[in-house]
């Protein structure tokens, strides 16, 4: 698009997407989700240099009282940090099926955006799994969740920088999370305080799959949360997901910047690493974390520019006509 405006269906708005649009155009899909793939692999590569933004850890320390580990074996980044969530309808890592219904591959049906910045505060994207994309070289739209079962996270991340109009290099890093991970992540800290407005009720025979939450302040255990962030409402759909997606993220929020959490953090990530697919190391994370929680006072939620559904039960979401760029992080 010229002039600073947005189609609400475009993922490919920066000169590299434009160029492998037209390679695209020019070769087999799979070929072409691989050029994309490799593009994306090699902005990561590019960027090797963002290891030196962490300091190393000091070993004659690691033997210290645990009071504070997050901080003292893992230093805060020096700058804003972007990082990609991928929440996975799987259930395992790997599992090429969802746990969803209809059945089908594995899809993503939660992303979010965080960015880090040890001098400032966290700021938080959820993205709409329901939001219109269109690949270089496609027709038909397609969802944004349903770019990570084509592409897994190299397609999912290049498509959310074009979309966004983010800088080059981000998001520099991104987390896989399939629902057992979720599950592991809120019984690991204990679970999570939620003040949940209204019962939630509903089952599936087809995914043997039950939703039975009662209404208000309670500390929900792993299998909770999932049926929290899982339950459809036919009112809201998708919206009524991404508001509950950003209650359970508060409350996560709130529970790892508990004081007790600095000795428990560095186990508990040791025992998600195999449940989740990242490219992260252990002491990464635990410096964002850090950063992260720092100042549970200064969390920012940011929202997209959304259009208004142009008829009821539309599929997919369109973005707001001549949205300006770049849509996020802004102000």
């Amino acid at each position: 698009m010229a002039g600073g405006q947005r189609s609400t269906t475009s993922a490919s708005l920066t000169e590299a997407g434009q160029e492998l649009g037209n390679r695209a155009r020019k070769a087999p899909r799979r070929k072409y989700l691989l050029v994309l793939a490799t593009a994306t692999l090699g902005l990561a590569g590019g960027i090797g240099a963002l290891n030196l933004v962490w300091a190393e850890a000091d070993p004659e320390r690691i033997g210290a009282d645990q009071a504070g580990a997050r901080a003292r074996l893992s230093p805060p980044p020096t700058r804003p940090i972007t990082v990609l969530l991928v929440g996975s309808d799987a259930d395992l890592l790997g599992q090429t099926r969802n746990g969803a219904a209809p059945a089908g591959p594995a899809n993503s049906d939660a992303l979010l955006l965080a960015r880090v910045d040890p001098a400032g505060a966290l700021r938080l994207l959820i993205l709409p799994a329901d939001l219109a994309v269109q690949l270089p070289g496609d027709k038909p739209p397609q969802s944004l969740g349903s770019l990570y079962r084509e592409g897994g996270p190299a397609l999912a991340s290049s498509s959310v920088a074009a979309l966004l109009g983010l800088e080059s290099g981000q998001p520099q890093r991104y987390v896989v999370m399939p629902r057992a991970a979720l599950r592991s992540l809120v019984d690991g800290l204990g679970g999570v305080e939620i003040n949940l407005e209204k019962p939630l009720r509903s089952t599936d025979k087809t995914q043997n799959f039950k939703v039975d939450l009662q209404a208000g302040l309670q500390n929900f255990r792993g299998n909770q949360v999932e049926q929290m962030v899982r339950f459809l409402e036919p009112s809201l759909g998708e919206q009524g997901r991404r508001i509950r997606q950003q209650l359970v993220l508060e409350g996560l929020l709130q529970q790892l910047s508990r004081p007790e959490q600095g000795s428990r953090l560095p186990e508990l990530l040791t025992q998600l690493a195999p449940q989740v697919d990242t490219n992260l190391s252990t002491g990464e994370a635990l410096s964002l974390l850090s950063a992260a929680t720092a100042n549970p006072k200064q969390i920012r939620f940011d929202q997209l520019p959304l259009a208004r559904p142009s008829k009821a039960g539309q599929p997919l979401r369109q973005l707001q006509k001549n949205a300006a760029v770049p849509l996020w992080p802004k102000g």
